[in-house]
């Protein structure tokens, strides 16, 4: 087991731990763990274990939260403070999606200069075009990905990029221009990808997502 915990704490430090606080676990423990925990209130347990810093704590911490129960100005402050990816895309699938101000969080986010938040923010956008973009300006929005997604912060270009491929998957009028923005900026056109798995170069993961569409 202490080989394991190694080799996972080796593996989080080249995805861009740095020196934060971990031990390794494996992510199938962690979903285990928070399946057999039971108190009278799991929430405040998972506030606790998200105040301790430790990654492994906070992904256990995000499965035991109530989206509900957190106030708009305390998720802000979680997304801002999960800095190492697997912990605020955790964060933004299994807390964030479900919190009843996300969209104004949405919206606040977009045009924020914190790089996590504008992660989440794009996230959120992603997933509101990829359940049809009721309301979006999607002009707009590749308007902004065209000048803006090059310069910036990588965690935010990731979901800059997903909502890029999502205009380009789910809307044909807009197909032509989201695949040429993708091969004009060139973000993750080397991006390595194990087989069989798709590449989340724009391009690539869109022709290949309309190809499975038939």
């Amino acid at each position: 087991m202490g080989a394991l915990a190694a080799k996972r704490r080796a593996w989080n430090a080249k995805q861009g731990l740095g020196k934060m606080k971990q031990f390794g676990v494996a992510t199938g423990d962690i979903r285990a763990l928070a399946k057999k925990i039971k108190t009278p209130d799991n929430h405040a347990l998972a506030l606790e274990l998200w105040k301790s810093g430790n990654i492994d704590a906070q992904l256990l911490a995000i499965l035991l939260m109530k989206p509900k129960e957190l106030s708009a100005k305390e998720l802000d402050k979680m997304v801002r403070a999960a800095t190492f990816v697997w912990v605020a895309d955790w964060l933004n699938s299994y807390i964030v999606k479900e919190h009843p101000d996300k969209e104004t969080l949405r919206l606040k986010w977009m045009e924020d200069d914190d790089g996590w938040a504008a992660r989440a923010g794009w996230n959120l956008t992603a997933s509101r075009i990829a359940k049809g973009g009721d309301r979006l300006d999607l002009p707009g929005l590749l308007d902004r990905i065209e000048s803006e997604m090059a310069d910036a912060p990588p965690e935010t270009q990731w979901t800059m990029n997903a909502a890029l491929a999502e205009i380009g998957i789910h809307f044909a009028k807009h197909r032509k221009r989201a695949l040429a923005i993708g091969e004009k900026l060139g973000i993750y056109r080397d991006y390595p990808c194990s087989k069989g798995c798709t590449s989340p170069f724009a391009p690539i993961w869109i022709n290949e997502m309309v190809k499975r569409q038939g």
